[in-house]
């Protein structure tokens, strides 16, 4: 398989033959309003055109709706007729944006020989946790393919760590910028999270995202790989991509 991180948690997975896109946040840099109060979002430009990035796409991810995981620009540009595959809360959502083949995720999915398990999370902990409303990872499972975990929008948590346990993947991403709502803890994974991801899964390769490309996230790609060099951790077991980047991973 081969991932190219686009920006933030915006990927193409290149999986059994198949092309998907990930949670499309396609806007110009600063259309998107603050979630910090220090600067609009994105806070960087996509490293491609947006009609580049879903050239070639067969199918659309989607972990949750919130703004930088989904936005106009996203929706306006990808075709009505591609499978979008999404978390049941938000099947209503994407129908109302003019997809004609949406298809909820509740618990597993078989697509093009592809199998797509939804995932549980945490967006947070305490009194933000209501406020952030339901987040999906998903693990994906192919015949001569790695096992890949795609955490999604959540920090270290019962949930994360069984899924681990349960599937044993091959492949993890993580959301690892540290993203914090002023007055609250962090809502996504940061460097010493990431570190409890690395531990419980020593066999598989980690590849963090969802960094440097928005107001609130608050740890950066040096941040990460200060931290893996201190405990160790080799740059080939622990990938962390520029926008742009394509890595290969082999099962």
């Amino acid at each position: 398989m081969n991932i190219q991180l686009i920006r933030n948690a915006t990927m193409i997975l290149m999986y059994a033959g198949r092309v998907i896109l990930t949670d499309p946040m396609l806007s110009t840099k600063g259309e998107i309003r603050s979630f910090a109060g220090i600067a609009q979002n994105p806070t960087v430009e996509l490293p491609m055109p947006a009609k580049d990035v879903i050239k070639g796409i067969d199918s659309v991810l989607v972990s949750h709706v919130h703004p930088d995981h989904f936005d106009k620009p996203g929706s306006e540009l990808l075709p009505k007729e591609i499978p979008l595959f999404c978390q049941p809360e938000d099947k209503n959502r994407m129908t109302e944006e003019g997809f004609r083949q949406v298809i909820p995720v509740v618990n597993s999915f078989t697509w093009e020989g592809i199998t797509i398990i939804r995932t549980g999370g945490k967006h947070g902990s305490g009194n933000i946790l209501e406020r952030m409303g339901t987040v999906s990872g998903f693990v994906l499972q192919a015949k001569g393919e790695p096992t890949v975990y795609w955490v999604g929008d959540s920090i270290w948590c019962e949930e994360v760590e069984n899924t681990i346990k349960t599937y044993k993947p091959d492949v993890i991403i993580t959301h690892s910028g540290g993203a914090t709502i002023p007055g609250f803890e962090p809502i996504i994974m940061d460097a010493n999270q990431t570190l409890k991801v690395l531990n419980a899964a020593p066999n598989a390769k980690v590849v963090a995202i969802h960094t440097e490309s928005l107001d609130h996230c608050t740890v950066t790609r040096k941040m990460l790989r200060e931290m893996s060099d201190r405990e160790k951790i080799l740059s080939t077991r622990f990938l962390i991509p520029n926008d742009g980047e394509k890595i290969s991973l082999e099962k």
